[in-house]
């Protein structure tokens, strides 16, 4: 095993390295950057680069990545894990999804790779896209529904077979896994355009985020990782899997009416249901019925907006429109 280094931190064979991808800086002097943590084993092995929090809003990325890195001995690892906690470093501080002292590059999860000479997120972007694309052979994204949405557990892939083997080995209590056939905007879409591996996650949003409720989240994210780890022979011991993934596309359904949004009091994650059931109401302040929400399709819904204030044209549904099984 060799040294690596991403941005200022540099581990040894065998340690661990804190560090950042360093950016610019703020007005008043702060630096603008991206923090890393690497854990770099002793024999040589694949990188496995996490990113976490490329929107604000979203904890469980940083919290899932300390977690992981906090509980990895060197020793113990074959290859190299680089924890990125908060891509989006200056949206968290906001706990906002964008940065908001970026209201012209403001959703880094759409501009991504961004440009090394364009707005204050696009820069962060491409500081962090040159970064990853040199150093990583797989990559994780770690979303979550933020303010205004849950998302049960849930996994995007670009259709390669090198990232359907890797969004398998998130092991037991991952059976979602939709396609994202020309992912754009994000990390994954830059890895898969150098012909590496990636995948993009969904657990949780701020809704869940109770004590109980998020160790659980964290747990089931950690507990994934390290599976894949063992998927790769990065970790001693024997990787767990579905058996059987359930595959299918997004089809995210949008309010036609501003008001409250109140869903059915059974609303189940990830079991069948058929076109047409009423999922929700959007009321006005009077307690009218504005609109039905109802799934757009045969399938089964992996998240559902937890705000009750909606405006038209945002989130309230998340379904996935099923296309068969994966062995």
């Amino acid at each position: 095993m060799s040294q690596i280094s991403v941005g200022t931190a540099v581990a040894e064979p065998g340690s661990k390295a804190f560090g950042a991808i360093e950016v610019t800086n703020q007005p008043g002097g702060a630096p603008v950057n991206i923090p890393i943590i690497i854990v770099n084993g002793v024999e040589t092995g694949p990188v496995l680069w996490i990113d976490g929090c490329i929107h604000g809003s979203e904890p469980v990325g940083p919290l899932s990545i300390l977690n992981l890195t906090q509980q990895l001995e060197p020793e113990d690892v074959k290859g190299t894990v680089v924890g990125v906690p908060a891509m989006n470093l200056l949206a968290l501080e906001a706990a906002r999804r964008g940065n908001p002292l970026d209201p012209f590059a403001y959703d880094m999860n759409r501009i991504y790779p961004g440009k090394p000479d364009g707005r204050l997120t696009q820069r962060v972007a491409w500081a962090h896209k040159e970064a990853l694309v040199s150093a990583a052979d797989l990559e994780i994204s770690i979303h979550s529904g933020g303010k205004e949405c849950f998302l049960s557990s849930t996994i995007f892939y670009g259709e390669d077979d090198a990232s359907l083997e890797l969004a398998k080995a998130m092991g037991e209590g991952w059976p979602l896994i939709l396609h994202s056939p020309h992912p754009s905007g994000s990390p994954m879409a830059a890895m898969l355009e150098k012909g590496k591996a990636a995948i993009t996650i969904e657990l949780g949003g701020i809704c869940n985020t109770l004590p109980k409720d998020m160790w659980a989240n964290v747990d089931k994210i950690v507990g994934a990782f390290k599976n894949i780890m063992r998927h790769y022979g990065m970790l001693a011991g024997e990787a767990r899997y579905e058996g059987q993934w359930k595959s299918g596309q997004q089809r995210a359904v949008l309010a036609n009416r501003g008001g409250l949004w109140v869903p059915e009091r059974d609303v189940a994650f990830q079991e069948p249901m058929t076109e047409g059931e009423v999922v929700g109401r959007i009321y006005d302040v009077h307690g009218r019925v504005l609109e039905e929400i109802s799934t757009p399709c045969d399938g089964e819904i992996f998240g559902i907006r937890t705000l009750p204030t909606v405006h038209a044209g945002e989130w309230v549904l998340f379904f996935a429109d099923r296309d068969g099984t994966i062995e």
